[in-house]
C-alpha cells in the first residue's frame, strides 16, 4: 500500500495507522515490525509517534469489540463493507471510545481519511456510522451488544475484552489448571485486561558485558524479579549506549526468568556444553551465552531459519570474538516425517568457553545424542502469551494451528531429551499458556519415555510470587507483569 499524502502530522499519524491495519489484514504483517519503519518514513517522532502507535496497537487490540459496535450501527454485514473503509472506521471507533480525542475531531479526521482512500459516498457512510458510534461510551455499548455475563460468561468476555471466544476459553482452562477454579473465575477478566494494556519496555543486560546499574544511571528502573532486567519508562531503547553496543537489549522479564532458571538449576557432573535448540531471534541465547561464559561453558545456538539465525548472531555481537562463527548445517523446513539420523556433529566445532550459531533442524539434530549438559527448548508456539505485544496474533491464530504446532513441539522435546546427557537438564518453554502446548505436550512426551523426571522449577525463580502448585511454572501478565511464559524443567535420568 502506497503512503498517502496528508497535510498535518495528525493526518500522517492516522494514515500510518491505517496502513498498519491494512498490511496486517492483507499481508499478515506484524505491527511491531512494520510500524517503526512507517514512523521513520513519515518523519513521525515524539508525541506524533506515540499517537500513531496508540492508534495502531489500540485499534488492533480492541478490534473485536469495535467490530461488534460497528456491526450494530450498519445496515449490512461487515463483510459487505469496503475493507479499507472498515479499517478506518475501527480507527475512528478507537478514538471515540478509548482515547482523549474530541468526538468532532475523531469523526471529521476519520471521514477525511476515508475520503482520501475511497470516494465521497464512502466518506458520507463513515460520517453516519461514526456519529452513531459516538452516541454512547464504551461501557454503554458493551451493555448493549455483549451477551449476558451470567448466561454466557465466555461470550461476554470475548466481546467486552476483545478476544476470540476460543482464546478466552483456553485462558480460563489454563488459569483453572494452575490456580484453581475460584481464582480462575476471579482472574480471567484481569488477564484479558492485561492483554489489552500497553506493555512497558523491559531491558536486559548481557552478563559479563553490562550491569543493571548502567541502565539505572540512564534513567531505567531496576526490575522486580530478574537480576539482569530494568524497566525503561520511555524513549527509544536503541538510543542507550549499552543497547546500541550490544551489551544490553530488549527482552521481556518472563523470558529472562525462564532462561535464568535453566542456568540456576543444580546439576551434578560436567557442565560444559549448553544448547539453545530454537534460538531465534536470540534474546534467550544472548542471556544464556553470558551465563555460560561466566562458568567457562560453551553455548551452541541453533535456529532452523537462516534469517533468524542471523538475528541470533546479531544478538550475540557484544561478545565479539567469543562467537566462533556460523554454519548452515541444515536449512530446510521442519520435516515431520524425517528420521533423526545425521552424519555430522555440530558440537565438534565448539571450543570450550565459546559461542556458535548454526542453522539446522532441531528434530534432525546435527549433533550426537547426549552431547549437552543443559538444553533450552523455546518451542515454536501460538504466541498467545504475548498478545499485549502482538495484538494482531489474537485475530490471526486459530484452534486449527494447535494440531500442527503440538506435533512439532512433541518431536522437538523428544529431540531435546535425546540431546542432553544422563543427569542433564532440559527447559521446555513456550510463550503460550494454552494447556495443549504446555502441560499436555510435556505429559505426553514424558509418558512415552522411561528416562525423564520432572524438576520443580519454582525455587529457580526466587522472589517471584504466585507460581502455583508446580512442578512447572506459568507466568501471567496480570500477576507478574510479564508475558505468559511457561516453563517445565526435565532431567534425563
Amino acid at each position: 500500500m502506497a503512503p498517502r499524502t496528508s497535510t498535518s502530522t495528525a493526518d500522517q499519524a492516522r494514515a500510518a495507522a491505517l496502513e498498519v491495519l491494512e498490511a496486517v489484514r492483507t499481508r499478515d504483517a506484524y505491527a511491531n515490525l512494520l510500524l517503526p519503519r512507517l514512523l521513520r518514513d513519515r518523519g513521525l517522532s515524539g508525541r506524533d509517534a506515540a499517537f500513531t502507535t496508540e492508534l495502531s496497537y489500540g485499534t488492533l487490540r480492541g478490534l473485536g469489540t469495535y467490530d461488534a459496535i460497528i456491526a450494530a450501527c450498519v445496515d449490512r454485514d461487515l463483510d459487505a463493507v469496503d475493507p479499507v473503509v472498515l479499517d478506518a472506521l475501527r480507527i475512528g471507533a478507537h478514538q471515540l471510545l478509548a482515547m482523549d480525542v474530541p468526538p468532532h475531531a475523531a469523526v471529521s479526521t476519520t471521514v477525511d481519511l476515508v475520503r482520501s482512500v475511497s470516494n465521497e459516498g464512502a466518506s458520507r457512510f463513515a460520517n453516519a456510522i461514526l456519529r452513531r458510534v459516538g452516541q454512547g461510551d464504551l461501557q454503554e455499548w458493551i451493555k448493549r451488544i455483549a451477551p449476558n455475563a451470567q448466561d454466557d460468561p465466555e461470550g461476554f468476555l470475548s466481546v467486552s475484552r476483545s478476544h476470540p471466544r476460543w482464546i478466552v476459553s483456553a485462558f480460563w482452562d489454563s488459569l483453572q489448571a494452575h490456580r484453581g477454579a475460584q481464582r480462575a473465575h476471579q482472574d480471567i477478566g484481569e488477564l484479558l485486561d492485561a492483554d489489552n494494556a500497553r506493555p512497558g519496555v523491559t531491558l536486559v543486560t548481557r552478563p559479563g558485558l553490562a550491569q543493571v546499574g548502567e541502565l539505572t544511571d540512564l534513567g531505567a528502573l531496576a526490575a522486580r524479579y530478574s537480576p539482569y532486567a530494568a524497566y525503561l519508562a520511555g524513549g527509544d531503547p536503541g538510543a542507550l549506549a549499552p543497547v546500541r553496543d550490544g551489551r544490553a537489549g530488549v527482552q521481556d522479564e518472563g523470558s529472562q526468568l525462564v532462561a535464568t532458571a535453566l542456568a540456576l538449576a543444580p546439576l551434578e557432573g560436567r557442565d560444559e556444553q549448553w544448547l539453545d535448540m530454537c534460538a531465534g531471534p536470540g534474546g534467550k541465547a544472548a542471556l544464556l551465552a553470558g551465563l555460560a561464559l561466566e562458568r567457562g561453558a560453551s553455548l551452541l545456538a541453533n535456529e532452523i531459519a537462516p534469517h533468524r539465525a542471523e538475528l541470533v548472531r546479531r544478538a550475540l555481537r557484544g561478545y565479539g570474538d567469543r562467537v566462533v562463527g556460523t554454519a548452515d548445517t541444515h536449512t530446510a523446513e521442519v520435516d515431520e516425517n524425517a528420521d533423526a539420523d545425521t552424519d555430522t556433529d555440530a558440537t565438534d566445532a565448539v571450543r570450550t568457553g565459546s559461542l556458535q550459531v548454526i542453522a539446522a533442524d532441531g528434530i534432525r539434530a546435527p549433533w550426537q545424542p547426549g552431547s549437552f549438559d543443559r538444553v533450552m527448548l523455546d518451542a515454536p508456539c501460538t504466541g498467545l502469551g504475548a498478545l499485549r505485544r502482538r495484538p494482531e496474533s489474537r485475530w490471526r491464530r486459530t484452534p486449527e494451528d494447535l494440531e500442527r504446532l503440538t506435533r512439532v513441539q512433541r518431536r522437538l522435546l523428544s529431540s531435546a531429551l535425546d540431546s542432553v546427557r544422563t543427569g542433564g537438564l532440559v527447559a521446555y518453554v513456550t510463550c503460550s499458556p494454552h494447556l495443549e502446548e504446555t502441560r499436555d505436550v510435556v505429559r505426553q512426551v514424558v509418558k512415552a519415555r522411561r528416562d525423564v523426571e520432572r524438576v520443580d522449577a519454582r525455587p529457580l525463580l526466587p522472589g517471584v510470587p504466585d507460581l502455583g502448585g508446580g512442578p512447572d511454572v506459568q507466568l501471567w501478565p496480570h500477576l507478574h507483569g510479564t508475558d505468559a511464559m511457561y516453563l517445565a524443567l526435565l532431567r534425563r535420568s
